[in-house]
């Protein structure tokens, strides 16, 4: 058997199941995969993934490794692995998986570094803990490592961070940048999985409550979308007056968190950043006001200052705890302010994934090809590859676009035509 650590192996029928479900919305990365096949452009390679173990997730590892990569796979968030899904990477896909949904924060590292354990010459990562990792503890491995890619906004905003520090050791594609991943897996997926898995924890009825949304980034756009398309009051809160403007233009309300406190009955964090709710907040809030994260960390919410606040805790419901204060008034935080619409549902639809893990595995592609060439720097996704995913997209939906004429290129790329 493969080196592994997955919660039970005896699930790998069920999640083989599951993985060949995902796969029929994904036709993008099933092209992909088929040149892979033939090709090989990742032989040679090991590529170490720190990502959601969904069962997206699985059809791009299967995707890597028809591309001739050695591929170990870990969990980049404790609660959103599907343990079907891990027993049926290693049982019938043959590949190295370290993750157990819910596992404690000990076992997550453990997990890190098992995968490391297998020396990479490409990281993949979901919030760059891998690239934390090997730049604190294990610089040995950087010898041979060429480069990465990362998946997230959290991510390639620690990543810019250590490239402006001087301090990264290796460069990185940001395939969170890619058109094709964040104006349709951050708006469109995050939009409906993170109402979805509100949802699914509470029951609650969207229409007719009152939905803070933190953050109006392209995820905090794609929620407050669907919040009010289901027919809730929005309210937006934001630090960048341009994102500020825009969300007033939508036609939401926008205020600071400590008037939008007192109205809401949901409360969803998107921003990437610390303490976005904090005690303050809690106290103003109402009476069994719901708070959830779906930014990457679960350090958008201060839960160590609700706990201190707190006079009880207890399990309401899976994935609901119920926090009592002083004043015998109940705060509900979803999933244990982790990712909501992966602690309590699927996450993003296959269909939003299929661009975003056919970036992932050009990328990996690419930095194969051309990492000999590239400094210690975070790079875009290159424009013809975004291009390119998006030509695939459409081919697979059935839908033909125009072509230029010669006539309208030259117009376009010329200077002396006039009017």
């Amino acid at each position: 058997m493969i080196p592994h650590d997955v919660a039970d192996l005896g699930l790998a029928g069920v999640g083989k199941n599951r993985i060949e479900w995902a796969e029929q919305w994904m036709p993008v990365l099933r092209l992909i995969r088929e040149r892979f096949e033939k090709e090989k452009p990742l032989l040679g390679q090991t590529l170490v993934a720190c990502l959601h173990v969904t069962t997206e997730t699985a059809n791009l590892m299967r995707t890597l490794k028809a591309g001739g990569a050695n591929v170990a796979l870990c969990a980049s968030n404790p609660l959103s692995t599907q343990d079907d899904v891990a027993a049926s990477l290693v049982c019938d896909y043959g590949i190295s998986t370290f993750a157990i949904k819910g596992e404690d924060r000990d076992t997550y590292y453990r997990h890190i570094n098992s995968a490391l354990d297998f020396g990479p010459s490409i990281t993949m990562d979901d919030g760059a803990d891998t690239v934390s990792v090997i730049h604190s503890e294990r610089k040995n491995l950087v010898e041979k490592i060429v480069g990465g890619t990362e998946e997230t906004t959290t991510g390639v905003i620690r990543l810019r961070a250590m490239e402006r520090d001087g301090v990264l050791l290796y460069p990185i594609v940001a395939v969170n940048d890619a058109l094709t991943k964040h104006l349709f897996d951050n708006r469109y997926g995050t939009g409906q999985s993170t109402l979805d898995g509100i949802i699914r924890a509470t029951n609650f009825l969207i229409a007719g409550s009152t939905v803070v949304v933190a953050g109006y980034g392209w995820c905090g756009r794609g929620f407050a979308m669907r919040a009010k398309g289901m027919g809730a009051r929005v309210i937006v809160t934001e630090v960048d007056p341009l994102k500020s403007l825009e969300a007033v233009m939508d036609g939401f309300e926008v205020m600071p968190m400590v008037e939008a406190a007192c109205l809401g009955d949901i409360f969803c964090t998107l921003t990437g950043d610390i303490n976005v709710i904090r005690p303050e907040h809690f106290l103003a809030m109402k009476d069994r006001a719901i708070v959830c994260n779906s930014g990457h960390f679960n350090v958008e919410l201060d839960l160590d200052g609700l706990a201190q606040m707190a006079a009880a805790r207890r399990e309401a419901r899976e994935f609901v705890e119920e926090f009592t204060l002083a004043d015998g008034k109940k705060i509900f935080v979803l999933g244990e302010g982790r990712l909501i619409n992966l602690a309590s549902a699927e996450g993003h639809p296959a269909s939003v994934m299929d661009m975003s893990f056919a970036n992932q595995a050009l990328s990996a592609e690419y930095m194969a090809k051309n990492a000999a060439s590239l400094e210690n720097r975070v790079y875009p996704v290159p424009a013809d590859l975004d291009a390119n995913v998006a030509a695939l997209k459409l081919k697979a939906l059935g839908v033909k676009i125009d072509t230029l004429t010669e006539e309208q290129q030259k117009y376009l790329s010329s200077w002396n035509m006039g009017t």
